[in-house]
């Protein structure tokens, strides 16, 4: 059964409220997501309120896992940010992951697959809803932009769990796992 690729905020609470979390983190984010997003007036405009909903990618591929060293958190995270105008979370995950990574991304070849969520603060006093997919790279070293952060690299998933944060550890997880359908 293939499952419609959730593209408004009703729809992702729709979603979130059958998922299985991961952990209880994830558990707890799913609670505070379909609690609170429908109650935004425009979720994906991050000047709409101080929360809203943002998209992120796991960047996977036969070299593991594309990190890169956050510019003001200092932490190695995945690539995501703020969904644009007229964007849905999906293709705002892919455009993100190749702006801040400088790497040729993409769905799998049967759409995108939404693998997690994490609930978290963001810069001046934002909450983030971040929705996180699973993209798929070939091996090509990461070129960040100019304008973005300057390290970037793969790792293996052992050694992102090493370095990761909470927030990801779960993401990690699923990715790891749901990656193993597509590897060639």
């Amino acid at each position: 059964m293939v499952v419609a690729t959730p593209r408004t905020a009703s729809e992702l609470c729709a979603y979130f409220a059958t998922a299985t979390p991961i952990d209880d983190r994830e558990r707890e984010s799913i609670a505070e997501f379909i609690t609170v997003v429908p109650t935004l007036a425009d979720p994906f405009n991050e000047h709409a309120d101080i929360r809203h909903v943002t998209a992120s990618a796991l960047v996977v591929g036969e070299r593991g896992v594309v990190l890169h060293l956050h510019k003001r958190l200092a932490l190695w995270l995945q690539p995501g940010g703020h969904i644009d105008a007229g964007e849905d979370p999906a293709t705002a995950a892919v455009r993100e992951a190749t702006e801040e990574l400088g790497l040729a991304v993409a769905h799998p070849h049967d759409g995108p697959q939404l693998i997690h969520l994490d609930v978290h603060p963001g810069p001046r006093g934002h909450r983030h809803y971040d929705v996180r997919y699973l993209l798929l790279a070939g091996n090509d070293d990461p070129h960040p932009g100019a304008d973005e952060s300057p390290l970037a690299r793969w790792f293996s998933f052992a050694d992102a769990y090493a370095i990761a944060d909470a927030g990801l550890q779960g993401g990690l997880a699923i990715a790891e796992r749901t990656y193993v359908r597509y590897r060639a």
